[in-house]
């Protein structure tokens, strides 16, 4: 029952325009922005983002490698502006691992990284020798 909850709320706050709560980005995320940063940074990504769920109320937060930090709609619009077109097929298929780890008390964490498109055009556009 907890996980068809934290699927709604994911759904409404992520797909839906739905509002996410500032005092939950402060309670949960604000602290570690720092680490999640080194993370970044080690594994090379071009944005990481972390997304909670407590009593009801969906926070996110999105650190891009200049140490920009984007909170709650913020960043789900940067999100969106990333992944254009694709952005509710991967939030689709990845809010069942969200709800999976927000189930279990974990953030869930994603760091990622971005394709060319002007340069993976170039290397598929080729013709096969």
């Amino acid at each position: 029952m907890m996980s068809k909850k934290i699927e709604s709320l994911l759904r409404k706050a992520l797909l839906e325009d739905g509002e996410m709560a500032h005092s939950l980005y402060e309670y949960e995320l604000e602290e570690h922005i720092d680490y999640w940063y080194d993370g970044l940074k080690a594994d090379r990504d071009d944005f990481v983002f972390v997304v909670t769920e407590n009593s009801g109320h969906v926070a996110m937060v999105l650190i891009m490698p200049d140490k920009t930090v984007l909170v709650n709609e913020a960043a789900r619009a940067k999100l969106a502006e990333f992944w254009q077109n694709n952005y509710s097929l991967n939030l689709n298929r990845l809010i069942p691992t969200m709800v999976d780890e927000l189930a279990n008390d974990s953030l869930f964490v994603n760091g990622v990284k971005t394709v060319d498109h002007k340069l993976l055009k170039r290397v598929w556009g080729k013709a096969r020798s």
